[in-house]
């Protein structure tokens, strides 16, 4: 028996149920045969086939186990036309993939992001591979998220799949020795992807919503999958307590709006609000991390009710712990916009001035970007133009070459 109520939001359903349940039966068919390339392949041709097919004929009664079927004999009909024939298909029979039967109940969904963010891997390769292979998303849609051709992201999954491969790396979770470790390595995936879409890199629009959607839907499931810890919260509730401020970061006409001059009635309560839940019930029970820290720091930003109240000494209290915690480039240039607003444009110049032979910020536009502001409530206002100038030739982001030129002319 199947439903078959139907409409826009009976699209949207299908839509989510398919997305949820990717990772479950791509788990489960790699359990079985061992081949996540192909496997992953027959995943999604029966994810296809279901968006096809499932608006028109109704939802069965057992989606899951629909998937499973139609994925199973994907990978049977694959196994038959490889170069290998006979043995192939000694393989297909051996492992009767074409009758799945009773469906097991075991979700492989946290081995599926541990493989996709295998150390093999390059960053690229993991952040593709987990968007197909655990969000369900298709080799288009992921093109589309990082603005390159469907043939260049084809051919990043299949190099990706084919690296895994050939490294034998066996379908299961890592040693304990090995798992906080490529556990940071999922974390750090899952917080490109949301970065991506918060600010992107390049191309006409600011933010990208359906990567920071995803993001936060994949980085919820992980969560759920493993809700003792802290930095899989942490995360969590940085990406919702950043996310809340979308509506009010842009104008109609795209122009960015700075936080200090953001509409805050137009920021998500709801998201604020479990945003700030997560991080309570996580801090002082476990370990403290760097994605907690950086939460914390969100938070008081998100809690404030105006720029003018913001409790700045707090925010470089926290980056001065972050800092310590998980020293780096990008928390040091943060810290010293806290600086800037605790003891001076001068104090906070000081500490950028630390950052200019690090070689990992000389094509970050952000230093330069953070550089100028500094400057120009320090009151130099040539040297803030020519750092506006500078930092908008090095970005790709056309809203950001907008932002930082406007500022630049203005103070011409």
């Amino acid at each position: 028996m199947q439903t078959n109520d139907r409409g826009p939001g009976r699209e949207i359903r299908i839509e989510d149920l398919l997305r949820e349940l990717a990772p479950q039966v791509l788990g489960a068919l790699v359990r079985r045969s061992g081949r996540f390339d192909a496997c992953e392949d027959a995943v999604q041709e029966a994810l296809l086939a279901a968006a096809r097919q499932w608006p028109e004929e109704g939802t069965p009664d057992n989606p899951r186990s629909w998937l499973l079927t139609v994925a199973s004999r994907r990978l049977t009909d694959q196994l038959r036309t490889e170069s290998a024939r006979r043995r192939r298909e000694e393989l297909a029979a051996s492992l009767d993939l074409s009758v799945p039967g009773e469906v097991s109940a075991h979700d492989d969904t946290l081995t599926l992001f541990f493989l996709c963010c295998h150390p093999s891997l390059s960053a690229p390769s993991q952040l593709a591979l987990t968007l197909r292979a655990v969000g369900g998303l298709t080799t288009a849609e992921i093109a589309s998220a990082f603005l390159v051709p469907e043939a260049t992201m084809a051919q990043r999954i299949s190099r990706a799949k084919e690296r895994i491969r050939n490294a034998g790396v066996p379908f299961g979770m890592p040693p304990a020795s090995e798992r906080s470790d490529r556990l940071q390595v999922v974390l750090q995936v899952l917080y490109l992807i949301f970065n991506e879409g918060y600010t992107t890199s390049s191309g006409p629009d600011l933010n990208r919503s359906d990567l920071t959607t995803e993001a936060i839907r994949l980085t919820r499931m992980l969560h759920h999958l493993l809700p003792e810890e802290g930095e899989v919260a942490g995360l969590l509730a940085l990406m919702l307590l950043t996310d809340a401020r979308r509506a009010a970061r842009t104008t109609a006409d795209g122009s960015i709006v700075p936080l200090d001059e953001q509409d805050r009635n137009l920021w998500n309560v709801q998201q604020i609000e479990e945003g700030v839940a997560i991080l309570t019930r996580t801090l002082g029970k476990v370990p403290v991390g760097s994605y907690q820290m950086q939460a914390a720091i969100a938070a008081v930003h998100d809690e404030a009710p105006s720029a003018e109240e913001t409790d700045w000494p707090q925010i470089l209290a926290l980056y001065e712990v972050l800092e310590r915690m998980s020293p780096g480039p990008v928390i040091t240039l943060n810290r010293a916009v806290a600086v800037a607003m605790v003891n001076g444009p001068r104090a906070g110049l000081a500490v950028l001035g630390t950052l200019d032979r690090d070689d990992r910020m000389t094509h970050n536009h952000r230093l330069e970007s953070v550089r100028a502001h500094l400057l120009e409530r320090a009151g130099e206002f040539a040297a803030a133009r020519d750092s506006y100038r500078k930092a908008a030739r090095m970005t790709a982001s056309m809203p950001e070459q907008r932002y930082l030129a406007l500022k630049a002319a203005r103070l011409a």
